[in-house]
Protein backbone atom coordinates (compact mmCIF):
# COMPACT_ATOMS: atom_id res chain seq x y z
CA UNK A 1 0.00 0.00 0.00
CA UNK A 2 1.27 3.30 -0.69
CA UNK A 3 0.19 7.18 -1.59
CA UNK A 4 0.52 8.87 -4.62
CA UNK A 5 0.24 12.14 -4.11
CA UNK A 6 2.50 14.31 -7.18
CA UNK A 7 1.03 17.69 -6.25
CA UNK A 8 1.43 17.63 -2.74
CA UNK A 9 5.16 16.49 -3.52
CA UNK A 10 5.75 19.37 -5.88
CA UNK A 11 3.62 22.23 -3.46
CA UNK A 12 6.50 21.60 -1.09
CA UNK A 13 9.46 21.08 -3.64
CA UNK A 14 8.74 24.02 -6.50
CA UNK A 15 5.61 26.18 -5.02
CA UNK A 16 5.48 28.97 -7.37
CA UNK A 17 6.55 26.87 -10.33
CA UNK A 18 3.80 27.65 -13.10
CA UNK A 19 2.10 23.26 -13.49
CA UNK A 20 -0.79 24.62 -16.03
CA UNK A 21 -1.45 27.39 -18.19
CA UNK A 22 -4.40 27.47 -20.64
CA UNK A 23 -3.72 28.98 -23.50
CA UNK A 24 -7.14 29.78 -24.71
CA UNK A 25 -7.66 32.12 -21.70
CA UNK A 26 -4.28 32.84 -19.93
CA UNK A 27 -5.37 30.93 -16.59
CA UNK A 28 -2.66 29.43 -14.82
CA UNK A 29 -1.74 27.26 -12.17
CA UNK A 30 1.34 27.01 -9.74
CA UNK A 31 1.98 23.83 -7.91
CA UNK A 32 1.36 24.88 -4.94
CA UNK A 33 -2.77 26.50 -6.38
CA UNK A 34 -2.87 22.66 -8.50
CA UNK A 35 -2.54 21.01 -4.74
CA UNK A 36 -4.48 23.19 -2.55
CA UNK A 37 -7.66 23.43 -5.14
CA UNK A 38 -7.59 19.23 -5.74
CA UNK A 39 -7.43 19.05 -1.69
CA UNK A 40 -10.67 21.18 -1.82
CA UNK A 41 -12.02 19.30 -4.43
CA UNK A 42 -10.87 15.83 -2.61
CA UNK A 43 -12.84 17.25 0.54
CA UNK A 44 -16.15 17.83 -1.42
CA UNK A 45 -16.17 14.78 -3.10
CA UNK A 46 -15.43 12.36 -0.27
CA UNK A 47 -16.66 14.19 2.86
CA UNK A 48 -19.76 16.22 1.05
CA UNK A 49 -21.10 14.01 -1.90
CA UNK A 50 -19.98 10.48 -0.32
CA UNK A 51 -17.75 9.34 -3.27
CA UNK A 52 -15.38 6.82 -2.33
CA UNK A 53 -12.05 4.75 -3.39
CA UNK A 54 -13.22 2.66 -6.45
CA UNK A 55 -15.83 5.38 -7.86
CA UNK A 56 -15.98 6.26 -11.17
CA UNK A 57 -16.51 9.91 -12.12
CA UNK A 58 -17.19 10.20 -16.03
CA UNK A 59 -16.68 13.76 -17.58
CA UNK A 60 -18.12 14.94 -21.01
CA UNK A 61 -15.80 17.78 -21.78
CA UNK A 62 -12.66 19.59 -23.56
CA UNK A 63 -9.59 19.88 -21.59
CA UNK A 64 -9.45 22.33 -18.91
CA UNK A 65 -7.47 23.33 -15.57
CA UNK A 66 -10.45 21.79 -13.65
CA UNK A 67 -10.07 18.95 -15.94
CA UNK A 68 -6.63 18.46 -14.58
CA UNK A 69 -7.15 19.71 -10.90
CA UNK A 70 -9.66 16.80 -10.98
CA UNK A 71 -7.18 14.33 -11.88
CA UNK A 72 -5.05 14.95 -9.23
CA UNK A 73 -7.65 14.53 -6.63
CA UNK A 74 -8.67 11.02 -8.39
CA UNK A 75 -4.58 10.76 -7.32
CA UNK A 76 -5.23 11.29 -4.22
CA UNK A 77 -8.99 10.01 -3.23
CA UNK A 78 -9.05 6.48 -5.37
CA UNK A 79 -11.22 7.94 -7.54
CA UNK A 80 -11.23 6.55 -10.95
CA UNK A 81 -11.99 9.14 -14.04
CA UNK A 82 -13.52 7.90 -17.17
CA UNK A 83 -12.86 10.56 -19.94
CA UNK A 84 -16.15 9.87 -22.53
CA UNK A 85 -15.70 11.03 -26.48
CA UNK A 86 -17.48 13.86 -26.39
CA UNK A 87 -18.20 13.12 -30.18
CA UNK A 88 -19.84 9.76 -29.50
CA UNK A 89 -23.66 10.14 -30.38
CA UNK A 90 -25.93 9.42 -27.03
CA UNK A 91 -27.06 6.18 -27.73
CA UNK A 92 -23.29 5.19 -27.88
CA UNK A 93 -22.58 7.41 -24.43
CA UNK A 94 -25.47 5.40 -22.86
CA UNK A 95 -24.07 2.09 -23.19
CA UNK A 96 -20.92 3.42 -21.50
CA UNK A 97 -22.73 4.45 -18.68
CA UNK A 98 -24.63 1.38 -18.09
CA UNK A 99 -21.30 -0.60 -17.95
CA UNK A 100 -19.25 1.63 -15.80
CA UNK A 101 -21.69 2.81 -13.64
CA UNK A 102 -20.41 6.15 -12.79
CA UNK A 103 -21.15 8.08 -9.61
CA UNK A 104 -21.16 11.15 -10.93
CA UNK A 105 -21.53 12.66 -14.28
CA UNK A 106 -20.00 15.99 -15.10
CA UNK A 107 -20.22 17.56 -18.41
CA UNK A 108 -19.00 20.94 -20.16
CA UNK A 109 -22.26 23.20 -21.07
CA UNK A 110 -22.22 22.89 -24.26
CA UNK A 111 -22.73 19.10 -24.18
CA UNK A 112 -25.99 19.14 -22.30
CA UNK A 113 -28.36 18.37 -24.50
CA UNK A 114 -26.24 15.05 -25.05
CA UNK A 115 -26.75 15.06 -21.00
CA UNK A 116 -30.41 15.72 -20.70
CA UNK A 117 -31.33 12.74 -23.75
CA UNK A 118 -28.61 10.55 -21.52
CA UNK A 119 -30.59 11.40 -18.32
CA UNK A 120 -34.31 10.54 -20.16
CA UNK A 121 -32.27 7.00 -21.11
CA UNK A 122 -30.86 5.99 -18.18
CA UNK A 123 -33.50 6.99 -15.62
CA UNK A 124 -34.15 5.97 -12.73
CA UNK A 125 -30.60 4.72 -12.74
CA UNK A 126 -29.45 7.77 -13.94
CA UNK A 127 -26.17 9.40 -12.35
CA UNK A 128 -25.85 12.66 -10.64
CA UNK A 129 -24.61 15.80 -12.57
CA UNK A 130 -22.59 18.29 -12.32
CA UNK A 131 -22.05 21.27 -15.03
CA UNK A 132 -18.14 22.17 -14.99
CA UNK A 133 -19.26 25.10 -13.84
CA UNK A 134 -19.94 22.98 -10.44
CA UNK A 135 -16.23 21.87 -10.74
CA UNK A 136 -14.71 25.86 -11.50
CA UNK A 137 -16.69 27.26 -8.42
CA UNK A 138 -15.32 24.38 -6.00
CA UNK A 139 -11.70 24.93 -7.71
CA UNK A 140 -11.94 28.63 -6.76
CA UNK A 141 -13.30 28.53 -3.44
CA UNK A 142 -10.32 26.37 -2.55
CA UNK A 143 -8.21 28.68 -3.98
CA UNK A 144 -9.86 31.66 -2.00
CA UNK A 145 -10.17 29.87 0.84
CA UNK A 146 -7.61 28.91 3.73
CA UNK A 147 -5.18 26.07 2.49
CA UNK A 148 -7.13 22.77 3.31
CA UNK A 149 -5.19 19.32 4.31
CA UNK A 150 -6.60 16.06 2.48
CA UNK A 151 -4.70 13.23 4.01
CA UNK A 152 -4.61 11.10 0.47
CA UNK A 153 -5.79 7.55 0.51
CA UNK A 154 -3.72 4.54 0.52
CA UNK A 155 -3.88 2.93 -2.72
CA UNK A 156 -3.09 -0.44 -4.00
CA UNK A 157 -0.60 -0.33 -7.13
CA UNK A 158 -3.21 -1.84 -9.15
CA UNK A 159 -5.91 0.38 -8.46
CA UNK A 160 -7.21 2.07 -11.66
CA UNK A 161 -7.25 5.84 -12.11
CA UNK A 162 -8.58 6.15 -15.47
CA UNK A 163 -10.92 3.75 -17.40
CA UNK A 164 -10.12 4.37 -21.29
CA UNK A 165 -12.33 2.90 -23.81
CA UNK A 166 -11.17 1.94 -26.74
CA UNK A 167 -12.75 -0.07 -29.95
CA UNK A 168 -14.00 -3.45 -29.05
CA UNK A 169 -13.86 -6.17 -31.59
CA UNK A 170 -17.06 -7.24 -31.03
CA UNK A 171 -18.56 -3.65 -31.97
CA UNK A 172 -18.48 -2.91 -28.27
CA UNK A 173 -16.23 -0.64 -26.46
CA UNK A 174 -13.82 -2.06 -24.32
CA UNK A 175 -13.01 -0.16 -20.92
CA UNK A 176 -8.90 -0.63 -20.34
CA UNK A 177 -7.42 -0.28 -16.82
CA UNK A 178 -5.25 2.68 -16.77
CA UNK A 179 -3.61 1.77 -12.51
CA UNK A 180 -1.56 4.08 -10.40
CA UNK A 181 1.18 1.66 -11.38
CA UNK A 182 1.00 2.29 -15.20
CA UNK A 183 0.96 6.26 -14.35
CA UNK A 184 4.04 5.85 -12.29
CA UNK A 185 6.21 3.62 -14.93
CA UNK A 186 4.70 5.23 -17.91
CA UNK A 187 6.20 8.34 -16.20
CA UNK A 188 9.81 6.78 -15.63
CA UNK A 189 9.76 5.58 -19.21
CA UNK A 190 8.86 8.88 -21.01
CA UNK A 191 11.37 10.41 -18.53
CA UNK A 192 14.11 8.77 -18.98
CA UNK A 193 13.87 7.90 -22.97
CA UNK A 194 12.74 12.04 -23.65
CA UNK A 195 15.17 13.28 -21.13
CA UNK A 196 12.57 15.06 -19.15
CA UNK A 197 13.45 18.20 -16.70
CA UNK A 198 11.33 20.06 -14.16
CA UNK A 199 11.90 23.46 -16.53
CA UNK A 200 10.69 21.66 -19.73
CA UNK A 201 7.13 22.99 -21.20
CA UNK A 202 4.57 21.43 -23.56
CA UNK A 203 1.42 22.20 -25.36
CA UNK A 204 -1.13 19.83 -25.25
CA UNK A 205 -4.06 19.73 -27.32
CA UNK A 206 -4.87 16.10 -27.29
CA UNK A 207 -8.57 15.20 -26.25
CA UNK A 208 -8.95 14.15 -22.80
CA UNK A 209 -10.81 10.90 -23.77
CA UNK A 210 -7.15 9.16 -25.09
CA UNK A 211 -4.76 8.34 -23.68
CA UNK A 212 -2.73 11.00 -25.44
CA UNK A 213 -4.36 13.44 -23.78
CA UNK A 214 -3.15 12.58 -20.54
CA UNK A 215 -0.13 10.04 -20.49
CA UNK A 216 2.14 10.99 -23.53
CA UNK A 217 3.43 14.26 -22.26
CA UNK A 218 0.69 15.76 -19.37
CA UNK A 219 1.15 13.21 -16.26
CA UNK A 220 4.31 12.57 -16.76
CA UNK A 221 5.10 16.61 -17.14
CA UNK A 222 3.13 16.55 -13.98
CA UNK A 223 5.35 14.24 -12.46
CA UNK A 224 8.14 15.62 -13.22
CA UNK A 225 7.33 19.22 -12.18
CA UNK A 226 7.46 20.53 -15.30
CA UNK A 227 4.83 22.99 -17.05
CA UNK A 228 1.84 21.78 -19.61
CA UNK A 229 -0.04 24.50 -21.81
CA UNK A 230 -3.31 23.39 -22.68
CA UNK A 231 -5.01 24.06 -26.05
CA UNK A 232 -8.55 22.86 -26.66
CA UNK A 233 -8.40 23.22 -30.10
CA UNK A 234 -5.88 22.51 -32.67
CA UNK A 235 -5.41 25.35 -35.32
CA UNK A 236 -2.14 25.08 -37.04
CA UNK A 237 -0.91 28.89 -37.45
CA UNK A 238 -2.25 29.18 -33.91
CA UNK A 239 -0.07 26.49 -32.24
CA UNK A 240 2.80 27.10 -34.28
CA UNK A 241 2.64 31.08 -32.67
CA UNK A 242 2.07 29.36 -29.64
CA UNK A 243 5.08 27.34 -29.81
CA UNK A 244 7.10 30.14 -30.05
CA UNK A 245 5.05 32.16 -27.36
CA UNK A 246 5.56 29.67 -24.45
CA UNK A 247 9.28 28.35 -25.82
CA UNK A 248 7.93 25.24 -25.37
CA UNK A 249 10.76 22.40 -25.41
CA UNK A 250 8.80 19.55 -26.30
CA UNK A 251 5.60 18.85 -28.54
CA UNK A 252 3.69 15.37 -29.02
CA UNK A 253 1.11 15.45 -32.01
CA UNK A 254 -0.10 12.87 -34.78
CA UNK A 255 0.80 12.76 -38.46
CA UNK A 256 -1.94 14.89 -39.77
CA UNK A 257 -0.92 17.80 -37.16
CA UNK A 258 2.39 17.95 -38.40
CA UNK A 259 1.58 17.92 -41.71
CA UNK A 260 -1.07 20.72 -41.36
CA UNK A 261 1.42 22.64 -39.63
CA UNK A 262 4.31 22.29 -42.56
CA UNK A 263 1.39 22.92 -45.06
CA UNK A 264 0.71 26.39 -42.85
CA UNK A 265 1.39 29.67 -44.44
CA UNK A 266 2.43 30.51 -40.67
CA UNK A 267 5.33 27.38 -41.38
CA UNK A 268 8.21 29.42 -42.98
CA UNK A 269 8.18 32.29 -40.54
CA UNK A 270 7.90 30.21 -37.43
CA UNK A 271 11.64 30.19 -35.63
CA UNK A 272 10.82 27.56 -32.77
CA UNK A 273 14.30 27.55 -32.10
CA UNK A 274 13.74 26.52 -28.34
CA UNK A 275 12.08 22.92 -29.50
CA UNK A 276 14.29 19.68 -29.17
CA UNK A 277 12.15 17.71 -31.19
CA UNK A 278 8.64 16.48 -32.06
CA UNK A 279 7.00 13.06 -30.34
CA UNK A 280 4.62 12.11 -33.51
CA UNK A 281 2.69 8.69 -32.67
CA UNK A 282 -0.76 7.22 -33.93
CA UNK A 283 1.10 5.93 -37.37
CA UNK A 284 3.79 6.77 -39.16
CA UNK A 285 4.76 10.05 -40.38
CA UNK A 286 4.91 10.72 -44.33
CA UNK A 287 8.82 10.66 -45.09
CA UNK A 288 8.20 14.21 -47.13
CA UNK A 289 7.04 15.31 -43.75
CA UNK A 290 9.96 14.19 -41.82
CA UNK A 291 12.36 15.74 -44.15
CA UNK A 292 10.34 19.12 -44.16
CA UNK A 293 10.54 19.85 -40.30
CA UNK A 294 14.26 17.73 -40.24
CA UNK A 295 14.87 21.28 -43.04
CA UNK A 296 13.38 23.24 -40.33
CA UNK A 297 15.56 22.30 -37.83
CA UNK A 298 13.32 20.20 -36.03
CA UNK A 299 14.39 16.99 -35.46
CA UNK A 300 11.37 13.85 -35.65
CA UNK A 301 11.20 11.02 -32.50
CA UNK A 302 8.69 8.92 -33.83
CA UNK A 303 7.15 6.84 -31.10
CA UNK A 304 4.86 4.03 -30.32
CA UNK A 305 2.68 2.90 -27.89
CA UNK A 306 -1.62 1.83 -27.42
CA UNK A 307 -4.20 2.44 -24.60
CA UNK A 308 -3.24 -0.75 -22.39
CA UNK A 309 0.26 -0.42 -22.53
CA UNK A 310 2.50 2.69 -21.81
CA UNK A 311 1.63 4.44 -23.97
CA UNK A 312 5.08 5.70 -24.29
CA UNK A 313 6.56 2.07 -25.41
CA UNK A 314 9.23 2.87 -28.16
CA UNK A 315 10.90 6.19 -29.32
CA UNK A 316 13.63 6.48 -32.05
CA UNK A 317 16.16 8.82 -30.68
CA UNK A 318 16.39 12.26 -32.66
CA UNK A 319 19.80 11.75 -33.54
CA UNK A 320 18.92 8.63 -35.81
CA UNK A 321 15.59 10.28 -37.07
CA UNK A 322 16.92 10.09 -40.71
CA UNK A 323 19.84 7.36 -40.70
CA UNK A 324 16.34 5.01 -39.15
CA UNK A 325 13.65 7.00 -41.00
CA UNK A 326 10.31 4.95 -40.84
CA UNK A 327 11.47 3.29 -37.94
CA UNK A 328 9.57 3.26 -33.85
CA UNK A 329 13.11 3.08 -32.76
CA UNK A 330 13.91 0.51 -29.16
CA UNK A 331 12.04 -0.37 -26.72
CA UNK A 332 12.03 2.03 -23.42
CA UNK A 333 13.60 1.00 -20.45
CA UNK A 334 10.93 -0.97 -18.62
CA UNK A 335 9.43 -2.35 -21.37
CA UNK A 336 9.56 -5.81 -22.50
CA UNK A 337 9.20 -6.85 -25.82
CA UNK A 338 8.50 -10.38 -28.61
CA UNK A 339 7.62 -10.69 -31.54
CA UNK A 340 6.17 -14.32 -32.13
CA UNK A 341 4.66 -16.12 -35.13
CA UNK A 342 1.06 -17.54 -35.55
CA UNK A 343 2.40 -20.51 -33.46
CA UNK A 344 3.46 -18.32 -31.06
CA UNK A 345 7.06 -19.14 -31.45
CA UNK A 346 9.57 -15.61 -31.62
CA UNK A 347 10.52 -14.57 -34.69
CA UNK A 348 14.35 -13.87 -35.94
CA UNK A 349 16.11 -10.47 -37.04
CA UNK A 350 14.11 -8.80 -40.34
CA UNK A 351 11.09 -11.33 -40.27
CA UNK A 352 7.58 -9.86 -39.22
CA UNK A 353 5.90 -11.08 -35.84
CA UNK A 354 3.16 -9.73 -33.61
CA UNK A 355 4.72 -7.64 -30.92
CA UNK A 356 3.88 -8.98 -27.59
CA UNK A 357 4.99 -6.11 -24.39
CA UNK A 358 5.40 -6.81 -20.71
CA UNK A 359 6.18 -4.72 -17.66
CA UNK A 360 4.95 -2.67 -15.21
CA UNK A 361 2.94 -0.52 -17.37
CA UNK A 362 0.85 -3.15 -18.52
CA UNK A 363 -2.72 -2.89 -17.93
CA UNK A 364 -4.48 -5.45 -15.77
CA UNK A 365 -7.24 -5.94 -17.82
CA UNK A 366 -10.31 -4.65 -18.69
CA UNK A 367 -13.48 -3.06 -16.65
CA UNK A 368 -15.59 -6.03 -15.76
CA UNK A 369 -14.31 -7.93 -19.12
CA UNK A 370 -12.51 -11.10 -18.14
CA UNK A 371 -13.13 -12.58 -21.84
CA UNK A 372 -11.92 -10.11 -23.18
CA UNK A 373 -8.70 -10.03 -20.72
CA UNK A 374 -7.69 -13.65 -20.73
CA UNK A 375 -7.81 -12.93 -24.79
CA UNK A 376 -5.44 -10.35 -24.76
CA UNK A 377 -2.94 -11.81 -22.52
CA UNK A 378 -2.98 -15.68 -22.46
CA UNK A 379 0.24 -16.50 -21.00
CA UNK A 380 1.01 -12.68 -18.87
CA UNK A 381 2.12 -11.25 -22.76
CA UNK A 382 -0.22 -8.44 -24.49
CA UNK A 383 -0.99 -9.78 -27.17
CA UNK A 384 -1.07 -6.00 -29.26
CA UNK A 385 -2.58 -7.03 -33.01
CA UNK A 386 0.40 -4.77 -34.26
CA UNK A 387 2.65 -6.52 -36.60
CA UNK A 388 6.53 -5.48 -36.26
CA UNK A 389 9.60 -6.74 -37.37
CA UNK A 390 13.32 -5.82 -35.84
CA UNK A 391 16.25 -5.67 -37.47
CA UNK A 392 19.69 -6.64 -36.56
CA UNK A 393 20.39 -3.50 -35.20
CA UNK A 394 17.51 -3.94 -32.76
CA UNK A 395 15.17 -1.08 -34.61
CA UNK A 396 11.30 -1.62 -34.59
CA UNK A 397 9.34 -1.15 -37.69
CA UNK A 398 5.69 -0.99 -37.97
CA UNK A 399 4.59 -3.36 -40.95
CA UNK A 400 0.70 -3.15 -40.00
CA UNK A 401 -2.21 -4.27 -38.02
CA UNK A 402 -3.09 -8.01 -38.39
CA UNK A 403 -6.58 -6.93 -39.03
CA UNK A 404 -5.55 -4.72 -41.85
CA UNK A 405 -3.06 -7.65 -43.19
CA UNK A 406 -4.46 -9.26 -46.27
CA UNK A 407 -3.73 -12.33 -48.41
CA UNK A 408 -3.19 -12.18 -51.70
CA UNK A 409 -2.34 -15.15 -53.76
CA UNK A 410 -1.20 -16.92 -50.25
CA UNK A 411 1.03 -14.20 -49.78
CA UNK A 412 0.67 -12.11 -46.73
CA UNK A 413 0.21 -8.11 -47.37
CA UNK A 414 0.73 -5.23 -45.52
CA UNK A 415 -0.68 -1.96 -46.49
CA UNK A 416 1.28 -0.04 -44.41
CA UNK A 417 4.28 -0.80 -46.52
CA UNK A 418 2.75 -0.05 -49.79
CA UNK A 419 1.38 3.15 -48.12
CA UNK A 420 4.77 4.70 -47.22
CA UNK A 421 6.24 3.84 -50.58
CA UNK A 422 3.43 5.33 -52.43
CA UNK A 423 3.68 8.64 -50.22
CA UNK A 424 7.41 8.75 -51.50
CA UNK A 425 5.81 9.74 -55.01
CA UNK A 426 6.21 13.46 -55.68
CA UNK A 427 2.49 15.38 -55.23
CA UNK A 428 1.15 12.13 -52.88
CA UNK A 429 -0.03 13.75 -49.96
CA UNK A 430 -1.91 10.83 -48.36
CA UNK A 431 -2.82 7.28 -49.02
CA UNK A 432 -4.94 4.42 -47.24
CA UNK A 433 -4.80 0.73 -49.10
CA UNK A 434 -7.40 -2.16 -47.77
CA UNK A 435 -7.79 -5.79 -49.17
CA UNK A 436 -10.61 -6.28 -51.54
CA UNK A 437 -12.54 -9.41 -52.65
CA UNK A 438 -10.79 -11.37 -55.88
CA UNK A 439 -11.84 -14.12 -57.23
CA UNK A 440 -8.78 -15.33 -59.12
CA UNK A 441 -6.44 -13.58 -56.11
CA UNK A 442 -8.87 -14.05 -52.89
CA UNK A 443 -7.71 -10.40 -52.21
CA UNK A 444 -6.32 -7.63 -54.15
CA UNK A 445 -5.11 -4.33 -52.98
CA UNK A 446 -7.32 -1.11 -53.23
CA UNK A 447 -5.11 2.40 -52.56
CA UNK A 448 -7.17 5.69 -51.45
CA UNK A 449 -4.76 8.15 -52.95
CA UNK A 450 -5.25 12.44 -51.87
CA UNK A 451 -2.89 14.50 -54.12
CA UNK A 452 -1.76 18.16 -53.53
CA UNK A 453 -3.90 19.56 -56.42
CA UNK A 454 -1.30 18.11 -59.29
CA UNK A 455 -1.96 16.33 -62.27
CA UNK A 456 -0.94 12.61 -61.25
CA UNK A 457 -2.55 9.45 -62.70
CA UNK A 458 -3.48 6.35 -60.96
CA UNK A 459 -1.76 5.04 -64.22
CA UNK A 460 1.47 6.66 -63.18
CA UNK A 461 1.20 5.35 -59.50
CA UNK A 462 0.42 2.25 -60.72
CA UNK A 463 3.74 1.71 -62.60
CA UNK A 464 5.53 4.07 -59.80
CA UNK A 465 4.43 0.57 -57.99
CA UNK A 466 5.18 -1.90 -60.51
CA UNK A 467 8.73 -0.81 -61.17
CA UNK A 468 9.68 -1.23 -57.01
CA UNK A 469 6.73 -3.34 -55.57
CA UNK A 470 7.13 -7.11 -55.92
CA UNK A 471 4.27 -7.86 -58.25
CA UNK A 472 1.90 -9.05 -55.76
CA UNK A 473 1.88 -5.84 -53.46
CA UNK A 474 0.64 -3.91 -56.17
CA UNK A 475 -2.76 -2.54 -55.75
CA UNK A 476 -5.33 -3.50 -58.50
CA UNK A 477 -7.15 -0.75 -57.82
CA UNK A 478 -6.15 2.63 -57.53
CA UNK A 479 -8.75 5.52 -56.51
CA UNK A 480 -7.89 9.20 -56.07
CA UNK A 481 -10.13 10.95 -53.56
CA UNK A 482 -10.09 14.74 -52.05
CA UNK A 483 -9.34 13.63 -48.59
CA UNK A 484 -9.40 10.31 -46.35
CA UNK A 485 -12.28 9.69 -43.55
CA UNK A 486 -10.50 10.26 -40.51
CA UNK A 487 -11.80 9.12 -36.83
CA UNK A 488 -11.41 11.40 -33.68
CA UNK A 489 -7.94 11.07 -33.20
CA UNK A 490 -6.79 11.95 -36.11
CA UNK A 491 -6.55 8.25 -37.78
CA UNK A 492 -7.39 7.62 -41.04
CA UNK A 493 -10.73 5.30 -40.67
CA UNK A 494 -10.23 2.08 -42.73
CA UNK A 495 -13.72 0.40 -41.51
CA UNK A 496 -15.17 3.60 -43.33
CA UNK A 497 -13.01 3.11 -46.33
CA UNK A 498 -14.23 -0.34 -46.58
CA UNK A 499 -17.71 0.41 -46.14
CA UNK A 500 -17.44 2.32 -49.16
CA UNK A 501 -16.08 -0.53 -51.75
Amino acid sequence: MYTKDWAAKWALYSPQKVALRELDTDRALTYVELNQAANYLATELTQHHGLRKGDRVMVLAEHSLEYVVLFVAAQKTGLILVPINYRLAVAEIDYLVHNCQPALLIYEEQFQDKVIQLQALAAPTAPPVWPLQTLVDICQRGLDAEPVAFVAAELDEDDAVFILYTSGTTGFPKGALYTHRMLLWNSINTSQSLEITPDDVTINCMPPFHTGGWNVLLTPFLHRGATVGLLKKFQPERLLALLDQEQADIFMGVPTMLKMMMESPAFAAADLGSLRYFIVGGEALPLEVIRAWDRKGIKIRQGFGLTEVGPNLFSLHQDDSMRKIGSIGRSNFYVETKLIDEQGQEVGPDEVGELCLRGPMTTPGYWRDPEATAKAMPDGWFRTGDLLRRDAEGYFFVMDRIKNMYISGGENVYPAEIERFLLTFPGVSEVAVIGVPDERWGEVGKAFIVTKGLDISCEALQAYCAGNLARFKVPKYLELVPELPKNDTGKINKKALKASV
